[in-house]
């Protein structure tokens, strides 16, 4: 009988630079509720000892760190949160529904819960994470297959190591989170160059959903290992119809004048003892299924966005709590993903698999290159070019608008029509203080706060 496998969780945690571009209904309290919500449950679940994988990305970092953001987090749960739950609350009572408004003023506690938590590590929530802090990033959270030039990829890349290796004491084993799994095997000696030695990648649509070599680490021609993610899986988390699409769960869709959820999913008024127990219950399930899934051995690698776990999906943490203990119960190898690697034998990169590869649609770049998207991929890659041009003479202020617009969010965002005109209107603005500062014209916005604050041009310099 074949010895059991291991199962890894990658916890790929990132926003795009929202702090100081703007508040509701987008901008940075998109970050002071993921704070709130997710990154406070989250860093309390990893102090337990759950062996998860966390991933930062540097512009996430960058962000936690920017003078005063976490001061204007705590302002908005001390006192943006309180007056919208009681204004939420009061309509409801006019209205006749006493019982939403009772759910309003419970949840408006767990913001209050939140504010204690973030005063309790005096701010610094970045301090609070840094023990996990396992995996890095590019900067920005670029496409790295959609950049125009091997410069460009190293201005993201090792910028992006560097500034990890820079923030955390703890040692950094090489293992890097490719921003969207895109993939492409030209920029794999690059990664390795700059020191990664693992990351992700998704080949659901070569291997087939449930193939057994999605369990089979992979080692590319030029070093980094290179782990496929098993998509059957995790869309058993992510997928339609997935766990969070439960009944009891919160309704995250549904909301309130003030923004705020106090429905289930199934239409009642949102019961938290209910959405509790659901949770419970599928987080043991989902530790059954991946005790299933290895039996037979493999490495059953997961990865969610860290998002999902109380932004998007409010029980998140209360499932991955439950799901860590289901599998110390049945015995399950939940390993940290850097110690399952540190060992494993790794086949060779498929032949013929050239294609750039993603977790977006059809597992393609088209998220981000799509007609619908041109417009932003296209005035991107000329700013690389641009930039590229400039040499030695590019100002650092350049360079760092430069990041902002590589960003993959604002394609995204535009893609699926999740922000209105904030991704255009981000882009314009980083794109035009680009331009600006190419040709060295004062620029009356503020030096894009604290993005890449240790930037180096010396890789964009490299031939």
């Amino acid at each position: 009988m074949s010895k059991p496998g291991q199962v890894a969780i990658v916890l790929h945690t990132h926003m795009p630079y929202v702090e100081g571009f703007g508040t509701w209904p987008f901008g940075e309290e998109w970050l002071w509720e993921a704070i709130a919500t997710c990154y406070l449950p989250i860093a309390d679940l990893l102090d337990t000892g759950a062996p998860l994988t966390l991933s930062l990305t540097p512009v996430l970092c960058d962000q936690l760190e920017a003078p005063g953001a976490l001061d204007r987090c705590a302002a908005f749960l001390r006192e943006v949160r309180p007056e919208s739950h009681r204004l939420d609350a009061e309509g409801c009572r006019e209205g006749g529904r006493g019982d939403l408004a009772e759910e309003l003023e419970r949840a408006a506690g767990q913001y209050a819960q939140a504010l204690e938590a973030l005063e309790a590590c005096g701010g610094d929530l970045l301090g609070r994470l840094a023990p996990h802090a396992a995996w890095t990033s590019s900067a920005t959270h670029a496409i790295l297959p959609l950049l125009v030039s091997q410069s460009g990829v190293r201005l993201q890349v090792e910028n992006g190591v560097q500034s990890h290796r820079e923030r955390f004491s703890r040692e950094w084993r090489g293992g890097f989170w490719i921003p969207e799994c895109a993939h492409q095997s030209w920029i794999d000696r690059l990664l390795e160059e700059a020191g990664v030695h693992a990351s992700c990648v998704e080949l659901t649509e070569h291997f087939g959903a449930g193939d057994a070599r999605n369990l089979q680490p992979l080692r590319s021609a030029d070093g980094p290992l290179l782990v496929p993610l098993d998509r059957a899986l995790i869309d058993l988390v992510w997928g339609s119809g997935g766990y969070p699409a439960r009944g009891a769960y919160r309704d995250n869709h549904r909301r309130t004048t003030y923004d705020h959820r106090p429905w289930a999913n199934d239409g009642e008024v949102y019961d938290c003892e209910r959405a509790a127990d659901q949770a419970k219950a599928d987080g043991d399930a989902f530790a059954a299924r991946c005790a299933e899934r290895v039996a037979s051995g493999g490495l059953c690698t997961l990865a969610f966005d860290t998002e999902l776990f109380g932004l998007w999906w409010h029980e998140g943490p209360l499932f991955l709590a439950a799901f860590v203990q289901g599998c110390q119960q049945r015995g399950v190898d939940l390993v940290a993903i850097d110690d399952a690697l540190e060992h494993v034998e790794a086949d060779e990169w498929p032949a013929g698999l050239e294609a750039p590869t993603s977790w977006g649609k059809a597992n393609s770049l088209r998220t981000w290159s799509s007609p619908k998207v041109a417009e932003i991929t296209g005035r991107a890659r000329n700013a690389e070019l641009l930039a590229l041009a400039a040499g030695p003479s590019l100002p650092v202020r350049a360079a760092r608008e430069l990041l902002a617009l590589q960003a993959s969010d604002w394609a995204f965002l535009e893609a699926d029509d999740l922000a209105g005109p904030y991704p255009l209107e981000r882009f314009s603005g980083h794109l035009e203080n680009f331009n600006a500062a190419l040709a060295v014209v004062p620029s009356g916005e503020a030096a894009l706060r604290n993005l890449a604050p240790t930037l180096s041009l010396a890789p964009l310099l490299e031939p």
